[in-house]
């Protein structure tokens, strides 16, 4: 299997070519147009010199299965039409672009073309937030803070609060009726926001404050009279009189527990069965990020729809 790995930033070193360049029968082609970049992972994953592109044109020449996209977002748009275009099943790391109109476009081009596009929204593949799913979800909580972290409200909600909009639906038991967004823009850099969601019989907060103490991922899923917590990622607490805490194991792979390795497969294992994957859901998660950058830069920080 012919796979293209387009972009070889910090998240595509740490997080998806460890999992790719250990995978069995893989024929994995790097592509970034700054040659160092592109010698040094080579040289790491001890790739030839003919499976190292420093042009996009080079790499879809070689007749790829598929491909992950882990450039920059604003390239995005570009690359993803172009390996669209070229029939090549797509792996996109969130999200699909800055602007809602390009994720329509590009949603509507896979659909057209009948070729399989995928966003990387990993957590729902994490094996604790998968067990949220489970749980009763009367009241949905999930925190993403970070440190010294202000920044425009498009790029931190796009980039950084897809990943809670996303879990919050992915969570939630049922249709979502009612939408509350809350947040503090100051000189054009948005500090925090808040975002309600609610149902039938159920709530789910989402929250990222980017002047926090501390960098952190929080989830709490709770309902008839029991608690389960999930810390980044990492550790689950179940709470039902005395809490009992599960921790991760000393040799469980980072990917995996952030359910990296998981979604990975989850696409390759599409490709190879035929089957065509559809991006509509996640262009879902993308029109309610559009929303929320609306509502805290169009209208005073706060509103409700």
């Amino acid at each position: 299997m012919k796979v293209g790995c387009v972009g070889l930033g910090d998240i595509a070193r740490k997080a998806y070519l460890p999992v790719l360049g250990g995978l069995p029968g893989l024929d994995l082609h790097l592509h970034t147009r700054t040659s160092a970049t592109l010698d040094e992972v080579g040289d790491g994953l001890r790739l030839p010199a003919d499976r190292r592109h420093g042009d996009l044109d080079s790499l879809l020449a070689q007749g790829l299965d598929a491909a992950f996209v882990h450039a920059s977002t604003s390239a995005h748009p570009e690359l993803v039409t172009r390996l669209l275009e070229a029939g090549v099943p797509t792996y996109v790391d969130k999200p699909l672009a800055y602007r809602l109109d390009d994720c329509v476009r590009l949603v509507e081009l896979a659909e057209a073309r009948g070729v399989s596009l995928a966003v990387g929204f990993n957590r729902r593949h994490a094996p604790g937030y998968v067990q949220c799913a489970d749980h009763p979800r009367e009241l949905i909580l999930m925190q993403k803070n970070r440190i010294g972290l202000p920044e425009d409200p498009r790029t931190m909600v796009y980039d950084d609060f897809v990943h809670v909009v996303d879990t919050l639906r992915f969570l939630v038991p049922g249709e979502i009726e009612d939408v509350t967004v809350r947040g503090r823009v100051e000189e054009g850099l948005l500090h925090h926001v808040v975002l309600q969601l609610a149902g039938d019989g159920f709530t789910a907060l989402g929250v990222m404050n980017r002047l926090s103490g501390s960098n952190e991922e929080i989830l709490e899923v709770s309902g008839q009279d029991t608690k389960r917590q999930v810390v980044n990622l990492a550790e689950i607490v179940d709470h039902k009189g005395q809490p009992s805490v599960r921790r991760r194991g000393d040799w469980v792979p980072v990917a995996r527990q952030r359910g990296i390795e998981q979604v990975v497969l989850t696409f390759l294992e599409a490709v190879r069965a035929g089957r065509t994957l559809s991006a509509r859901d996640a262009l879902a998660t993308h029109e309610l990020c559009e929303r929320i950058v609306r509502e805290v830069s169009g209208h005073g920080g706060s509103g409700r729809s």
